[in-house]
């Protein structure tokens, strides 16, 4: 019986140790923690393995992307939960361990009754049901009760970060909807700006790109449970935008003449820095495409497109070989990140120009707008 004490406290501070300084951790530290064994990377390394499996087995659509959606806040209330637990059994296993005196429940002592103690004076119930009997039993009691006020506290003052967070990183997305489409892609945002004769606004776009690239990885390095939270339509994801950015910077410093390419290369090198980093952290290994995003025969209806609209091209042989080389660099992570996450990576140029997501509710139907995009008027119906 001694034997078991003595490793029931070892265990017990073990624990309770372990359940801090991974919350610690995970709320409270503004930085990615590079130790491979973590409680909350194996919860969520397995959790969302678990939870995959159950998304794929549904047909995509809407029903899997309800089911996705879910996760990412249902994951980071039982991380909450299971944080709880395991101080609340830390501590009950700790008090049984040095046999504290305490008085009501049964009278038999038993590790439950220990946990029931634990229980009530972490979520501060004050039943008075069973109390502590002896001193030792009294400063852990009052400990553990500061210790839970603390850990309620702490949650419920964090979680409007993940939300403020979460909405700085949607702003874009929704953006990209009238500029690049939806799912956005880099073609159709090159076109738009050419057909708007407003090309040199791209630039400027780019720019909104590299600040929301930073915070993206500020935040999503910090808490990477931001990761698996979801945009509010099917067709849009931060993988999705991420690519589009990318792919955008690429085609402006390979395939357009231009003045300048530094804001192209700014954003291209953080928002390739965020791809690189997310897909190291959550250990991804880089994937190669199973299709090829921008096929020859895209590329050059593009640039033809392009050029009937008055944008100078680069033309030659090295723009082809410029644009292989710059995606390269980032293609292999955002196709990894986006089989992890079970969303869509958009291609570079689309086959046909879709409906926006503008344009769509269930009272209106496009019409032909000013600028390549269209306007909606009542009379069909189109579902987002």
């Amino acid at each position: 019986m001694l034997f078991l004490r003595v490793l029931g406290f070892f265990a017990a501070v073990t624990l309770i140790l372990g359940m801090l300084l991974d919350c610690f951790e995970a709320i409270l530290l503004p930085r990615r923690v590079t130790r491979p064994y973590r409680y909350a990377r194996l919860f969520y390394r397995n959790a969302w393995l678990v939870w995959s499996q159950l998304a794929r087995r549904l047909r995509p659509g809407r029903y899997r992307e309800t089911l996705l959606s879910v996760f990412g806040p249902l994951s980071l209330v039982l991380l909450i939960v299971t944080w709880g637990i395991g101080l609340i059994v830390g501590f009950g296993l700790l008090g049984w361990s040095l046999a504290l005196t305490i008085h009501g429940g049964d009278g038999t002592g038993d590790l439950g009754t220990y946990i029931y103690l634990s229980g009530t004076t972490f979520l501060t119930l004050g039943y008075g049901d069973v109390t502590p009997g002896d001193a030792v039993g009294r400063v852990l009691a009052v400990i553990e009760a500061g210790l839970g006020f603390s850990f309620l506290d702490l949650v419920i003052g964090y979680l409007p970060v993940f939300y403020q967070a979460l909405a700085r990183r949607e702003a874009l997305i929704a953006m990209l909807d009238a500029r690049a489409g939806s799912p956005p892609t880099a073609g159709e945002a090159l076109r738009r700006a050419a057909l708007s004769r407003d090309f040199n606004r791209l630039p400027a776009m780019l720019a909104e790109g590299e600040r929301w690239a930073a915070e993206i990885m500020e935040s999503h390095l910090s808490y990477p449970v931001l990761s698996y939270y979801r945009s509010q339509h099917d067709n849009q994801s931060w993988v999705a935008t991420l690519a589009t950015l990318l792919d955008t910077a690429a085609l402006l410093i390979a395939a357009v003449k231009t003045e300048s390419t530094y804001q192209a290369r700014m954003t291209f090198a953080m928002a390739r820095h965020v791809a690189v980093d997310l897909a190291m952290i959550l250990r991804i290994q880089p994937q190669t495409a199973s299709a090829d995003r921008l096929p020859e025969a895209a590329l050059k209806q593009l640039l033809a497109d392009l050029k009937a609209d008055g944008v100078a091209l680069n033309e030659g042989a090295g723009c082809a070989g410029k644009l292989a080389e710059l995606r390269g660099m980032y293609e292999p992570f955002l196709v990894a990140l986006a089989a992890h996450f079970l969303v869509t990576l958009p291609p570079v140029v689309p086959e046909q120009a879709g409906v926006d997501n503008w344009q769509t509710s269930a009272w209106m139907r496009r019409t032909p707008g000013i600028g390549g995009l269209s306007a909606p008027t009542p009379g069909d119906e189109h579902f987002d």
